[in-house]
């Protein structure tokens, strides 16, 4: 990929004659398999006008695959949620549901925090 102007999104003029635009060609992150993820559900109530949310936190993977993990547990709970940051946001406190769903699945996951 060459140094294409084209390409470049908010980029903001350089005095710098060595600078060099950094082209966001990073690979994603290769999904590891569900036996070696080590998940934590956490719960939630900040931010979230005094409601609660489940939090899966310390997926390793790609976004796709984070997402349908999500799908997949909001299914499971029968609840609305969604996957972001590297973490899946489920709506309400279904932490044990969502911990069974896990290990059923061959994942590593426990309850943390409050």
């Amino acid at each position: 990929m060459g140094k294409s102007k084209k390409n470049r999104v908010n980029v903001v003029y350089s005095t710098n004659p060595d600078f060099d635009y950094d082209h966001d060609d990073h690979e994603e992150e290769e999904t590891l398999p569900p036996s070696e993820q080590q998940l934590k559900v956490w719960i939630d109530k900040k931010q979230r006008a005094g409601k609660e949310a489940s939090i899966v936190k310390g997926f390793v993977g790609s976004a796709d695959d984070l997402k349908q993990l999500a799908k997949e547990i909001k299914q499971a709970c029968g609840t609305g949620g969604s996957a972001k940051d590297g973490e899946i946001i489920i709506q309400g406190d279904k932490r044990d549901a969502i911990v069974n769903y896990l290990i059923k699945k061959g994942y590593k996951a426990k309850k943390a925090g409050g």
